[in-house]
Parts: structure tokens; sequence; C-alpha cells
């Protein structure tokens, strides 16, 4: 069978900034991750558990290599001894399960965070790519290069339009739920070499690499949520978290997630501190208007001069929506884009709605309470409801 991953640099950048801070600063913590899947396949995703299962055989068996730790290593926030792990690093096959269960597919990682937490983005490409491998590829391919082609001519009308105070900026978010791997490379490589204007990096390593990209990323729920179970007191898990990033970055890396209990508790503890150490917000769920909106006014409320952040959408975006937003804020605020899906697999099937989330960290549950409902993660009610409470949260 032909692998999915052939390189563990095939995966987005704020795996690899996430997993150098809790080596740093939480080796010793366990977790468990478990893929779900949101909206319904054309077909039983149990009928791929074989096929998974020797992925992960494969994937288990990659290391990464020298050119790799070379490139990782001349990225100015990566430390060395962050470098020397890797360096013997592999992945551990009894860290990870995949099982049909009826008809769904089951894969739960579980084990130390440092050792399972690179899974995910994997997991996510292997499921996809061997999913869209049963559907006739020419058509496919067909239809994606002309909606490529589509997307390419809407940013050069772009360029006939008026300027803002903020240029338009946008990345490629896709690789976890890409089309395939090779189909991603060919839609950054055009982007790169035909509006090169707009776009301005990937989030996968890879790729920023082979095609002279800026790798983008920071940090995903998971590094916030594991917050919730390491001694400090829950109220004050987001501050935790935002203070072992400024420590552990100095500077570098300046983008905070804002949704892991919704934006109003985010900004109750994005104190004037946070607020000039870090660079810009990034909106991954709910309305972003709304957040954009409460974003601008927290940063006026703090006299901070909002033209000197970033707000970064990236919540299901396409290039519609991103203009739209663009036209709305970056006269008052620079913006970036983060486009997955749209870019990655507009191939005119059905995509997949798939995650692979941290629900148990150090043997407790966590939760994300998001802006959108449809995003929550957690079994257990009685730790919602806690959450709920703690940070006065009604929905």
């Amino acid at each position: 069978m032909q692998p999915v991953i052939t390189s563990l640099l095939d995966t987005d950048l704020y795996k690899f900034t996430m997993w150098q801070t809790m080596l740093h600063r939480h080796p010793a913590t366990q977790a468990e991750y478990t893929f779900v899947c949101r909206n319904e396949p054309a077909f039983p995703l149990a009928e791929l558990v074989d096929d998974v299962n020797r992925q992960l055989d494969h994937l288990c068996n990659l290391k990464f290599t020298a050119p790799d730790l070379a490139y990782l290593g001349g990225l100015r926030f990566m430390r060395s001894d962050f470098i020397d792990f890797l360096r013997i690093f592999h992945f551990q096959r009894e860290f990870i399960s995949a099982r049909a269960v009826g008809k769904q597919l089951e894969i739960v990682a579980n084990g130390p965070q440092v050792h399972v937490m690179a899974f995910e983005i994997y997991v996510l490409a292997i499921v996809n790519e061997l999913y869209f491998r049963r559907f006739d590829q020419t058509p496919a391919f067909a239809e994606g290069r002309k909606r490529l082609h589509a997307k390419i001519e809407r940013l050069r009308a772009f360029d006939d339009e008026p300027k803002r105070r903020h240029p338009f900026e946008f990345f490629d978010f896709g690789v976890r739920r890409r089309f395939s791997g090779d189909w991603q490379r060919e839609v950054v490589a055009m982007f790169k070499r035909e509006v090169p204007q707009y776009f301005k990096g990937c989030s996968n390593v890879l790729y920023a690499r082979d095609l002279g990209l800026v790798p983008i990323g920071t940090m995903a729920h998971e590094y916030l949520q594991t917050y919730q179970t390491l001694g400090v007191r829950l109220r004050d898990f987001q501050r935790a978290a935002l203070e072992d990033w400024v420590q552990e970055y100095r500077g570098d890396l300046g983008v905070a997630l804002t949704d892991v209990v919704g934006m109003d508790a985010f900004l109750g503890d994005f104190d004037l501190y946070f607020a000039k150490l870090f660079d810009g917000l990034r909106h991954d769920s709910g309305d972003p208007y709304v957040w954009g909106e409460k974003a601008l006014a927290h940063y006026a409320k703090l006299r901070v001069d909002a033209q000197t952040k970033r707000l970064v959408f990236s919540d299901g975006l396409d290039f519609d929506r991103s203009i739209a937003l663009h036209h709305h804020f970056s006269d008052r605020t620079q913006c970036g884009f983060g486009i997955g899906t749209n870019l990655t697999n507009d191939m005119g099937l059905k995509t997949l709605h798939i995650v692979m989330k941290l629900t148990h960290a150090n043997r407790q549950p966590v939760a994300k309470l998001s802006d959108s409902p449809g995003k929550l993660l957690c079994d257990d009610e009685t730790f919602l409801a806690y959450l709920r409470q703690v940070f006065a949260v009604n929905s």
C-alpha cells in the first residue's frame, strides 16, 4: 500500500511549537486523544480500519532525518535540546490503536503527552487520504484544478479593489482535511507561483521547507486544555498557559487562541500584560465579526493600539468570507486568514469533518467551551458543568 505519510515534517507547525513547550514545562503529563467524525461519510469509516492500521505501522517506523532536523533547528524559536529529543524520537505503536466499532472508526492515542500529541495531524491526513482514494480520482482532480484556477482569478481581480490600510494576507491551514498530500503540494505551489503578493505561508512544515515558504502556526486548543489538569486553579488555567508560552518563546509566535472557554472568558484573562506581550489573537469559532469587534474593543479599553496587533481568522473560511472580513477590519488592525479545507479539499466531493482531540490529561477530563456549540468535545457532564460555573458560561 502506498504510504500516506512519508516525512515527519508533513504536519502543522503548531504541533512542534506546543510539543517543545510541553517537553520543557510539563514532560510527565499523560494524555488521551480521540478521533471523531462529526458528519455522515459516504461509506462507513470502519471499512478503513485495516488500511489505517497498516498506515500507523508505517508511521511508527519513520524518524526525523538529518535534513528535517537541520531545517527545524534553523527556526529561531526551536531550542537545541528539543531538536536533540526529535533526533531520537519515534512513535510507539503501543500508544495508539485503531479498531472498528460497528460502522464507526475508533482511534485512540494514549500515553505520555510528549509521545502521543504529535499523532493527531498524521492520523487525520491518513484517514482523509484513505477515504478519498476510494473515489474516482480523474474527475476529482479535474474539478479541483478548475476551482483552484477560479480562486486564482478571484485573487487577481482583488488587485483592482480599493486598498485598505493593511494588506490582505492568507495562509494554507489545510493539512488535516486535505484530499491528498500530492494535491496539497500542488495547491500550495500554485498559490506561491501565481499570487505571492497575497499568499504568505503554510502550516505544513514539509511544504514550507520544500517550497521556500514561511511556516505558520502557534498554539491549538489542546495546549490550553492541558492546563486544566496541571495543578493550577481551574479559573487560572488560561493565564498559566499564556504565561508559560511567553516564557518559552520570549516574543516569538505571539498569536493566542481565544475560544477554549469562549471569547468573553478569554478576554477576562487577557489583561494589559498579555495584550502587550502577544502580537494578536486567533479566531476559530463563533461569529467572526462579533469576535473581531470584541477584540478591538478590548484593545481600546486597554489603550493598546490595535494597528500594531493582528487578528487571525481560521474558522471555515473561503476567499469570499476572508475578503469580506478583510474589508470590515483591515483599516483598523492587521488581519490574516488561515484557510484549510476550502484550499486543500475543494474537489466537488463532500468532505469529512474529522478531528482528533485531547479528551483527558493526567487521567482527568478536559473540555472546550468554544463559541460554536457544535465544536464541544467532552463526555464528562460534571466537569463541563463545573467549567461553565467557574467561567460563568451559560451555553
